[in-house]
């Protein structure tokens, strides 16, 4: 299986944007769901957006509005608008099998960071 691979991370003041791309090659979107997460320091990792079986795009309450996850062919994008501080992290890319969280890949991660 080919690796996830994300790239865009970077630093950023408050109020800015960022753009992650996770390569999805090979993990068909009608085979695989997809989605990304995100681990700050001192806090467990937790999901940010998902894009289920039937398409429909789940977001943290933290950062809907502001974020805006999509799929086309062999790339994951996250967009991320309005950034906050506490948007810092390591963000990862997740491929789900038949969308079992029982059958995860995992990206190497991309940090993000937001300053004041």
């Amino acid at each position: 299986q080919e690796p996830l691979v994300e790239s865009g991370g970077g630093s950023v003041q408050a109020g800015g944007s960022l753009r992650l791309s996770c390569m999805t090659s090979g993990y068909a979107s009608n085979k695989y769901c997809t989605g990304w997460f995100r681990q700050s320091p001192g806090k467990a990792r937790e999901m940010v957006a998902y894009k289920d079986s039937r398409s429909h795009r789940q977001y943290a309450d933290s950062v809907r509005g502001r974020f805006t996850v999509s799929h086309t062919k062999e790339t994951l994008t996250l967009q991320m608008n309005n950034l906050k501080p506490e948007d810092s992290g390591t963000y990862f890319c997740v491929a789900d099998e038949y969308c079992s969280d029982q059958r995860r890949s995992w990206g190497q991660g991309t940090q993000v960071t937001v300053s004041t």
